[in-house]
């Protein structure tokens, strides 16, 4: 059979389209990746809003919220590639998965709100990966990547950090305080035994006994990786999570982006130390969310650049119950919420203290003269003759 030229050249062409045209996706491992799961990424966070099936991602070494894929289906998307071996099973990658509403697992009773997966690599390679999320029921372990349709309707918050194996601990050890609801578990013995607070998280163990607060400081994978502070809280401290322990350990005041009760509200008796409540609606890049269908609770510190992902809502009843929050530390990240968190209530008690310290500053110190070349009374609030 004679082949012409011109047939050469277009079957080099189809050749060519279908090894470099279509995104060629990596085989996955326990790490993160970019928004539509075609590359390793040191860290990403997604936020999804309401009654959207795609949504905004920030990646490592990437400028700015990017549009991911549809969110509800796997794998090439950022959220579905990092789970591809936990929907599915895989010798070189092992977890623990935790959440407060398990998939399928109906009527669990736990005081954690907490929900995640830890996995690694128990093989030879240093791959390690942690992912905090807000979406009940989700991931399916083993069993497929399900979407579950019902959280379609409302924001979500992903956090995806690549880590080195060393961190693993450090990060099982504040998972103890919060005492998540581990759903599944298939990391080897060897690994679980050489680390003893992942080994004491798995068999529940020291649940209630001191400390009755945590905290972990850690690192993503890449050289000039993101520095994470991790902070916990055991139910029986009965600490108010954002007032006793993040203000406390943030040294700031901070804008929370979170559902309240009617207990709980604005908070400025404290200067510099204030806490302020985004309000309703919201815009991540061009999405728009609102409080009513947001279930995401976070919270950028005022001044700073520190962005948190707390597990519960700005709630009275959180001071009896389990608690974490991760909190990252760059200027990029706070950029952004920052500016998604411009909306600000300040209820009346502020008012009241802005003007109680304004008064102070004004009227309670000594009104000192200009100096001259005069005598003045005791405390120099005053010309004397002698």
């Amino acid at each position: 059979m004679l082949v012409n030229v011109e047939c050469l050249i277009t079957h080099i062409r189809w050749i060519f389209v279908l090894l470099f045209g279509f995104p060629r996706y990596l085989e996955a491992t326990s790490k993160c990746y970019n928004s539509n799961g075609a590359a390793e990424a040191d860290w990403a966070i997604v936020y999804k809003a309401p009654a959207r099936n795609m949504g905004k991602a920030l990646i490592a070494s990437v400028v700015g919220w990017q549009d991911t894929p549809d969110l509800t289906v796997s794998p090439g998307n950022v959220v579905a590639k990092p789970l591809e071996h936990v929907i599915a099973a895989n010798d070189a990658n092992k977890f623990i998965a935790y959440n407060n509403i398990p998939p399928d697992i109906p009527k669990v009773k736990t005081k954690s709100n907490s929900k995640g997966v830890l996995m690694m690599n128990p093989q030879g390679a240093d791959e390690a990966a942690w992912i905090v999320h807000t979406v009940p029921g989700f991931p399916k372990a083993l069993r497929g990547y399900v979407f579950p349709p019902a959280e379609i309707q409302k924001g979500h918050l992903f956090i995806c950090l690549t880590i080195k194996e060393s961190e693993i601990d450090a990060i099982a050890m504040a998972l103890r305080i919060a005492t998540p609801l581990i759903y599944h578990n298939d990391i080897p013995d060897s690994e679980i035994n050489s680390r003893p607070n992942l080994k004491k998280l798995v068999n529940g163990e020291s649940r209630l006994t001191p400390p009755l607060t945590v905290t972990r400081q850690i690192s993503t994978a890449a050289a000039a990786g993101l520095k994470v502070a991790i902070y916990s809280k055991g139910e029986k401290s009965k600490y108010e999570i954002y007032r006793k322990v993040l203000v406390k350990k943030l040294k700031t005041g901070i804008k929370v982006w979170t559902t309240r009760d009617k207990i709980l509200k604005s908070d400025c008796r404290i200067l510099n130390r204030n806490i302020k409540l985004v309000t309703s609606p919201i815009t991540i890049g061009d999405h728009a969310s609102s409080l009513e269908s947001d279930v995401s609770h976070w919270l950028i510190s005022d001044p700073g650049n520190k962005f948190c992902a707390v597990d519960k809502p700005y709630h009275k009843s959180q001071t009896k119950e389990p608690a974490m929050a991760v909190c990252i530390d760059d200027a990029t990240i706070f950029g952004h919420f920052n500016l998604i968190g411009q909306n600000m209530l300040v209820n009346a008690d502020c008012f009241i203290m802005h003007l109680r310290w304004i008064f102070i500053l004004c009227f309670s110190f000594p009104r000192y003269s200009v100096a001259t070349s005069k005598c003045y009374d005791l405390n120099g609030g005053a010309l004397a003759d002698w």
